[in-house]
């Protein structure tokens, strides 16, 4: 295939990552200005764990976004799941969920005993919460209480609810093989008159369950799919046969992907619950937008040469023999 006087070629290749939850605590607070807080001691490493949190909160509670405080990284907090095998959002959806609904459990404790609460001598069990207010079943949310003006009346500052959640990595005997996966679709260029080989268009689609951040998780396929195209095309540590040494141990010699290597990128969710893994069916994507987008760009250069490079990355020298 030909374009502009170039080779084309087209290659793709399936992915797949397993798909588990570490175990994982958190925490939710509901103040009396409106306002929430989540906890837990996980991290962010630039995977979205902060915007991710808040959303959980704000869903659960239904705090807007703004008003949701995030805290995390300190030790202190409830024990939270290392960012590692794309499982940290799974872990503290659990957690999270368990936490809000302990803290509204709590809150309509309060509503139901506190003097000169709308809702006192009420049972618990007659009433909802929904929208940041309470409200008696029957009556529906239109007539609810912000859970703000409930904390002032009852003169307290907060409540605060903990939830855990269990992990399921490293189950002997799982109930069912739960993954993530997905398709890499590439096509390269080949100009052999002065041996220049591009990496083109991708096009990626993947199914990782509920996608809580559409934004984010874009954000990481595009990222991985440009480590990939380092790993085919770039990337390779040279060492000394006499100390073992890498040779190319700096980043002026050691080659990666910059802008000039990167085409257009368009990323696909299905977007398609997970249920077993967690109550939004979300799974992780950390890690599966690496997995095997090499071994496309190397169909794709297949295709475009029919040289066949069985060994990464891939070399000009190999082409040209």
């Amino acid at each position: 295939m030909k374009r502009d006087a170039l080779t084309l070629g087209w290659g793709m290749a399936g992915c797949s990552w397993v798909a588990a939850r570490f175990s994982a605590a958190a925490s939710v607070q509901l103040r009396d200005d409106g306002t929430a807080r989540v906890a837990s001691a996980t991290q962010d490493i630039g995977t979205g764990m902060y915007t991710i949190l808040a959303q959980l909160a704000s869903q659960k509670t239904g705090v807007p976004l703004a008003k949701v405080e995030v805290a995390l990284g300190d030790t202190a907090l409830p024990e939270g799941p290392l960012s590692g095998g794309s499982m940290a959002t799974a872990s503290v959806v659990p957690a999270v969920f368990a936490a809000a609904n302990n803290a509204i459990a709590l809150l309509l404790s309060i509503a139901t005993t506190t003097p000169g609460s709308p809702f006192e001598n009420r049972a618990p069990a007659d009433l909802a919460f929904e929208g940041g207010r309470v409200f008696v079943k029957a009556d529906g949310a239109a007539k609810g209480v912000p859970f703000d003006d409930l904390l002032r009346r009852a003169d307290l500052r907060q409540v605060t609810g903990s939830g855990k959640s269990e992990a399921t990595v490293g189950n002997p005997k799982p109930k069912y093989s739960t993954h993530s996966f997905g398709c890499h679709f590439v096509e390269v260029t080949w100009q052999p008159e002065i041996a220049r080989l591009r990496v083109s268009r991708v096009v990626t689609v993947m199914d990782a369950g509920r996608i809580i951040n559409p934004l984010a998780g874009r954000n990481q396929i595009q990222g991985a799919v440009v480590m990939g195209i380092g790993m085919a095309l770039l990337e390779h540590t040279t060492y000394d046969p006499q100390n073992g040494a890498p040779i190319n141990s700096n980043l002026a010699d050691y080659v990666v992907a910059v802008n000039a290597d990167v085409p257009p990128i368009d990323v696909h969710f299905l977007d398609y619950p997970d249920k077993e893994i967690n109550e939004l069916g979300a799974r992780g994507i950390g890690e599966i937008g690496l997995t095997g987008i090499a071994a496309a760009i190397t169909a794709a250069v297949h295709h475009a040469t029919g040289v066949r490079v069985r060994e990464l990355p891939v070399k000009i020298e190999n082409l040209l023999a």
